[in-house]
């Protein structure tokens, strides 16, 4: 398959060689045409603003939404997760937001930088052994729609930080930073099950 990561800010890399170590093509997506021929795209993390402003300017913002309503797999982690979201309750002004996953986020959740933090996760849906997940800045899930699945809490019953709504999946942690192939694994089946029988738009 031919996976794309966008890379206009961010550990856009960490993703491309976690892809990479799965078997698959990679493409850094840095304009409209590098979306042509993707099975499924990567929003990585960094600083949601930053991304957002460059989206603008490359003109990605617009081609990624048709991409969703066309029906892509997309996965937004930390920054990426904040972008997909149809609102948060504490953007920067001008935060431009692709608004198509059915969540509310807070971002910076946990405070700043220092307050980074590393912790074990029970996930469902990547296996019985606990993901050892890296908290940067990280954002939380404040509420969900309907067709959300959430796939992780802090704790157990804790915030929000791992959902799916169909085609797009959102994590608040750095997968790609942990040397844990699941969660990247899982992210690839989801391409598979939309290739094998097409998703409706969420």
């Amino acid at each position: 398959m031919n996976i794309g990561v966008l890379a206009l800010q961010g550990d856009f890399r960490e993703h491309l060689k976690m892809v990479q170590a799965l078997g698959h093509e990679t493409v850094a997506v840095r304009l409209p045409q590098h979306l042509d021929g993707l099975d499924g795209l990567i929003i990585p993390g960094g600083e949601s603003t930053a991304i957002g402003k460059l989206m603008v300017a490359y003109d990605l913002v617009e081609p990624l939404r048709a991409a969703i309503r066309d029906g892509m797999p997309i996965w937004g982690t930390c920054a990426g997760m904040i972008l997909l979201a149809k609102s948060t309750d504490n953007a920067m002004q001008g935060q431009p937001l692709l608004a198509t996953m059915d969540i509310h986020v807070c971002r910076n959740a946990f405070g700043a930088q220092r307050e980074s933090f590393i912790t074990d996760l029970t996930i469902p849906v990547i296996g019985p052994e606990p993901f050892r997940a890296v908290f940067i800045r990280a954002p939380i899930v404040l509420e969900t729609g309907p067709g959300v699945e959430i796939l992780a809490r802090l704790e157990g019953d804790g915030p929000i930080v791992a959902v799916r709504q169909g085609q797009l999946l959102g994590t608040a942690f750095h997968p790609e930073i942990s040397g844990d192939l699941r969660f990247h694994r899982y992210f690839v089946s989801i391409i598979q099950s939309r290739r094998a029988t097409p998703a409706s738009t969420p």
